[in-house]
């Protein structure tokens, strides 16, 4: 899997962006803080249950995203894995199910820009494995969930 991903693709690629009215230091620690993820990470109508959340270069975020479907509660394990970290900067992580030989886990940069007005202009890149894969989850719902997120962010750094 690492091969695949050595070249980044436009074909594979998803690209959501939030102006945020918060310096990004505070922004990133935001993301680096898992009480802070588990109370705003996800879209709208699902919580986390974190499991592990070792949030640093080299370490491992498990949780679960949990909701109601048609009176049923369903559970979504998720894993990420930190690959890089530059402090206010840049995230580095792979993402996707638990199982690491999941074929459909994916890459995902988060930047972290502060514009002269104190704002901070938050990129956040996924790069899927094949074409196929990036269009089967943007199908689903996955750009809009993805805005969903960050602007449960904003709500919570507003808070």
């Amino acid at each position: 899997m690492e091969k695949l991903f050595e070249t980044w693709s436009l074909d594979r690629e998803i690209v959501l962006v939030k102006v945020l009215k918060h310096p990004r230091h505070k922004v990133f620690a935001a993301w680096m803080d898992p009480e802070a993820l588990a109370q705003r990470y996800g879209p709208d109508g699902l919580s986390i249950e974190n499991h592990e959340a070792d949030i640093r270069e080299g370490g491992e975020w498990r949780f679960d995203m949990v909701g109601v479907f048609e009176g049923q509660e369903r559970r979504f394990p998720n894993l990420m894995r930190f690959l890089k970290i530059v402090p206010n900067e840049l995230i580095v992580v792979d993402y996707g199910a638990p199982d690491l030989n999941d074929p459909e886990r994916f890459y995902m940069t988060v930047t972290f820009d502060e514009q002269t007005d104190g704002k901070t202009v938050l990129t956040l890149r996924q790069l899927h494995p094949s074409r196929e894969r990036r269009q089967v989850v943007v199908g689903f719902g996955a750009v809009e969930y993805g805005l969903q997120t960050l602007a449960g962010l904003a709500a919570w750094l507003d808070g």
